[in-house]
Formats: C-alpha cells, sequence, structure tokens
C-alpha cells in the first residue's frame, strides 16, 4: 500500500514519557527498539494475525514488516501504529496472502461522530455500525473517537 501520514501528536500514548527520563542512559537505536516491541506487543495483544511481523522506527517513521491474511488486517495493523502518539508516517511492507478491495482511511475532525462520518462516507449516518465493525478491535465504544484518529472506511458490501 504505501506511505500514510497520521498526526504525530495524536493517538494512543503507548510511549510514555520514561524515554525522556532515560535519554542520557539509552541510545535512540535502544528506545527505537522498546518503542517497535511496544508497538509489536499491542499488535499481538489485538490478536491481529501478522506472520514474521516486524517494525522498525526511525525518528518519527514507522517501517512494518510481515505477512497478513487479508486487507483488512494489514489495514488494521497499519492503523494501529499510526494511531499511536510519536508516529507521523507508517511505511507498509506488509505482504498480503489474500488480496481484497482497499477501504478509504478517514481522519477524525473536531465535532464528528460516527453517524456523521457514515452520513459523509456512505450517504446514510444508519451505517456507523459498519464503521465501527471495521475498527474493532481498536476501537472498543462508538462514541469514543477523538480528533486526529484515523479510521476505516470499508467499501458497502
Amino acid at each position: 500500500m504505501g506511505l500514510f501520514s497520521f498526526i504525530k501528536d495524536a493517538g494512543e500514548k503507548l510511549f510514555g514519557h520514561e524515554e525522556e527520563k532515560v535519554v542520557e542512559t539509552k541510545s535512540p537505536e535502544e528506545l527505537n527498539l522498546e518503542k517497535a516491541n511496544r508497538l509489536k506487543d499491542k499488535i499481538n495483544g489485538l490478536g491481529l494475525p501478522v506472520d514474521d511481523l516486524n517494525i522498525v522506527i526511525v525518528e518519527d517513521k514507522a517501517l512494518v514488516f510481515g505477512t497478513v491474511p487479508n486487507q483488512e488486517v494489514r489495514e488494521k495493523v497499519i492503523l494501529v501504529v499510526g494511531n499511536t502518539e510519536g508516529i507521523a508516517e507508517v511505511d507498509d511492507r506488509l505482504e498480503v496472502n489474500e488480496p481484497q478491495p482497499e477501504a478509504r482511511f478517514y481522519t477524525v475532525k473536531k465535532g464528528d461522530y460516527l453517524s456523521k462520518i457514515a452520513k459523509e462516507m456512505y450517504g446514510d449516518a444508519n451505517k456507523y455500525m459498519v464503521i465501527f465493525e471495521a475498527n474493532k478491535p481498536m476501537l472498543k465504544d462508538p462514541d469514543l473517537i477523538y480528533p486526529g484518529q484515523v479510521l476505516r472506511i470499508p467499501p458497502l458490501d
């Protein structure tokens, strides 16, 4: 899929401020390796199946490698990584076993809610659950989205 841009200062705070406290004792490479390991743990913890998952962090960019079963898992992995505070770009190098049509991505704006996004994307506010389901397990509640978050907007069947 390529290179995806995200809002660096928006997203889950997976990387705490402890990196700032230990910056004198750890090299930037060691800190980036820790960040990559936290992202891998997050992906695995969400139950997203990725064979040979590898993430390399360079400054605020994440390169993601591995093999996924389908396009949906690929997009979810990209979103988990990109919707993390401190990550501004995701360079997708994932291989897909069963290619499918790509979903669109939508960046949440202030005042957005899923039914409003569904109305804009699908022409039907009642399709908000399609968006919610497409973003599980990252989303736990359809009312809990935030500005700067990027969501999958899959094509309707």
